[in-house]
């Protein structure tokens, strides 16, 4: 039965099976060594040209075989040639990115010619049988490498072969071991994953929707989630009081550098909370986190620092400011939360205001003010008012943000009014939400944190592309996969679309 190459350190003189890609060949005289690699590292095979010679010559990268007394290499100075064996022959043909089946004996290697930066450097296999499972073409490009000095579109082009080098296999395994402890943490905090649905409906949320027609509904479109806020809060509704999800976000962006169409966020909702609460708990969330995974970098302030939007502004002149002392330095991790965000901001191309996060952020009151004299302030001056939102942000990067929700239908249709809606657009696109809330609505917050920008910062790794399995270009295409790609007219036929002419546009 096959086992994985870092196991072999427990099998010395033992037969084992094990299955793999050829990562490099080495020939010395007659002597033929393979790296094969699997997904727990590399181990040496050593292929002798005749069977019953004894222990082959052991070599590291590049070095000259032992001058142990290997009868095999004693018969080749003398002159003798002995009977090249079947699995030799095999072995000769073998070329770089060949997958491969072997059997054979474990031997410590030759003292002196171990290999200290493998963790089977000290071992190796005497191969006895030999099956090419798949022959592989020349790679177009050297995957031996971090892959930083290749062109990104020919490695996005080849992800497939991109993901076999160590950094980016580390990275995905690094990833799931973030994701696992998350769940973990969060489990132990009784919050329940539930997954909500990725077919829904098109809602105004800051970005456009990725749309999504109707085959029985003609004329009908569902939505891909920007989020999952809607139903999170409906989740509250429903009594479930502490909720997260591992979400999977869609949004139809113009071209932002490092962004995706498709990310992954880290969402959350509690009820029964206010802000402080998330806070503290976002906050021991991350140190744990990185206290288990990442013991070699430093947090340079515990707590958290709390800084309003107005102080960030005026003395970072950013709302997510870098607090390293050494900002060269990628170990130290300064993590701050910022707090009091303007309720709305003025959108001057569309002469109106807008939420800074969304309509749904509970908006601060003043010492014992009635509902009644909130909705007159909030009409009057909505410049001036704050809103229980906080980012979070980690080295100059905005990595989370979120709110405690208002839950008051009479609020919430002012807010809207406020930023242009009409209360019959709103009863269509939210009616669901406000209906719900008069069904006894917990008081409830939560937070959403983007993964791939923390895995990204935390991997020290330039942007979100790297820590993504199958990234998307900057503009939205999959190079792999050639996607977004045309469809067959009968398919937009079931769907009851057409395509406009592209010249004419018409």
């Amino acid at each position: 039965m096959r086992i994985l190459n870092k196991e072999i350190i427990n099998k010395e003189n033992e037969e084992v099976e094990l299955c793999g890609w050829v990562a490099r060949r080495r020939d010395h005289g007659k002597i033929i060594f393979i790296d094969l690699r699997d997904k727990s590292g590399v181990c040496q095979l050593v292929f002798a040209p005749s069977t019953g010679s004894g222990q082959a010559p052991s070599t590291g990268s590049g070095q000259a075989p032992s001058a142990g007394a290997s009868t095999e290499l004693s018969r080749m100075s003398s002159g003798q040639v002995p009977e090249i064996n079947e699995v030799y022959k095999k072995a000769e043909t073998l070329r770089s990115e060949w997958v491969i089946r072997i059997k054979g004996t474990v031997k410590k290697r030759p003292q002196g010619m171990e290999n200290p930066n493998l963790f089977t450097g000290q071992y190796e296999v005497e191969v006895n049988f030999l099956e090419i499972l798949a022959e592989a073409k020349t790679l177009p490009f050297d995957i031996s490498t971090d892959g930083y000095e290749i062109n990104e579109e020919i490695r996005m082009r080849y992800r497939y072969l991109d993901l076999r080098r160590e950094r980016m296999r580390k990275n995905l395994k690094t990833r799931a071991q973030i994701l696992k402890f998350i769940r973990d943490f969060l489990n132990n905090e009784e919050f329940v994953e539930i997954e909500t649905p990725v077919l829904s409906k098109s809602t105004p949320e800051g970005a456009r929707d990725y749309l999504v027609p109707s085959r029985l509904q003609p004329g009908k479109f569902y939505a891909l989630p920007q989020s999952p806020q809607q139903y999170k809060q409906l989740l509250m509704v429903a009594g479930i009081e502490k909720y997260f999800q591992i979400a999977k976000c869609f949004r139809d962006e113009d071209t932002r550098g490092d962004r995706q169409p498709e990310f992954t966020q880290l969402d959350m909702e509690m009820s029964f909370v206010d802000e402080n609460e998330i806070l503290n708990l976002i906050e021991k969330l991350f140190i744990n986190l990185i206290k288990t995974l990442y013991p070699e970098k430093k947090i340079k302030q515990i707590p958290f620092p709390r800084i309003s939007y107005r102080e960030a502004m005026e003395k970072h002149r950013s709302d997510k400011p870098d607090l390293r002392d050494n900002k060269n330095n990628p170990d130290e991790l300064s993590f701050a939360f910022i707090v009091d965000f303007p309720m709305f901001e003025w959108k001057e191309t569309e002469k109106r205001w807008d939420a800074v996060h969304h309509p749904f952020t509970k908006i601060k009151r003043e010492k014992n003010e009635r509902v009644e004299d909130l909705i007159e302030r909030l009409k009057v001056q909505p410049e001036k008012l704050l809103a229980h939102q906080y980012d979070v942000v980690l080295n100059g990067f905005e990595i989370g943000g979120g709110s405690i929700r208002e839950t008051n239908p009479k609020i919430l249709k002012a807010v809207f009014e406020i930023m242009g809606n009409k209360i019959e657009e709103v009863e269509i696109k939210f009616g669901h939400l406000l209906e719900a809330f008069e069904y006894g609505v917990p008081p409830h917050g939560g937070i959403a944190l983007g993964l791939d920008r923390i895995i990204a910062i935390l991997q020290n790794e330039p942007n979100i592309r790297e820590v993504i399995a199958f990234s998307k270009t900057g503009d939205g295409r999959d190079l792999m996969m050639n996607a977004p790609a045309e469809v067959e007219l009968e398919q937009l036929k079931e769907l009851h679309l057409e395509i406009k002419n592209k010249k004419s546009n018409l």
